[in-house]
């Protein structure tokens, strides 16, 4: 009995539960009953600045890709209110098939997106770096601008991290020429394939 107890006491820490009625037939009355629901995990890491990028390339590549049948993660529609950040992030960065960098002019001045970076290629994750209006010259860990404050050992493995991710093939999209459909398009087959590689 101690072992039931603590199997389903896992099962619902670890899911979401879902209030389904049960209803006595020699009584009259219903009664609530918590189900524990067990989600896939995410299939696919979105790591973005959202503020550069929120409304516009993360935010539409992530809606692109559920369309489409996946469950990508990205911060601001996957974290609720009382959720522990960094255990979230860390839980869905583990068990992504495929992340994605976009990559725009500030990404490298927040310590939450170096983390993530660092993350992706510390678990050795499939990655899809894109360009958004940003070269890769410009992508240089210095000036940290946001998140909490970092180490020299810190700043040091993010450097590492984003030199190993600038060797990576990626996708390029310059928003004052690009097109916005045939750009989401072209990345949502890419993720997928690499979805499919590594499953």
């Amino acid at each position: 009995m101690q072992i039931a107890g603590k199997l389903v006491a896992a099962i619902v820490a670890t899911s979401r539960l879902q209030a389904l009625p049960k209803c006595f037939a020699h009584r009259n009355h219903c009664q609530t009953v918590l189900v524990p629901v067990v989600l896939a995990p995410h299939d696919v890491f979105i790591s973005h600045r959202g503020p550069e990028t929120r409304r516009n390339i993360a935010g539409l590549l992530h809606d692109h890709l559920l369309r489409r049948g996946h469950r990508p993660f990205i911060d601001y529609r996957n974290l609720k209110a009382g959720d522990k950040l960094s255990e979230k992030i860390d839980t869905a960065i583990r068990d992504c098939k495929v992340g994605v960098l976009v990559f725009s002019p500030r990404y490298c001045e927040s310590s939450y997106c170096l983390q993530e970076l660092a993350l992706l290629m510390e678990y050795k994750k499939r990655v899809i770096p894109i360009l958004y209006n940003v070269k890769p010259s410009q992508l240089r860990v210095g000036d940290i601008s946001s998140g909490p404050c970092v180490s020299e050992t810190e700043l040091e493995r993010f450097s590492r991290a984003l030199e190993e991710a600038k060797n990576i093939v990626g996708l390029r999209f310059d928003s004052s020429r690009g097109y916005w459909s045939e750009f989401l398009q072209s990345a949502s087959d890419a993720i997928i394939e690499q979805i499919g590689q590594s499953s």
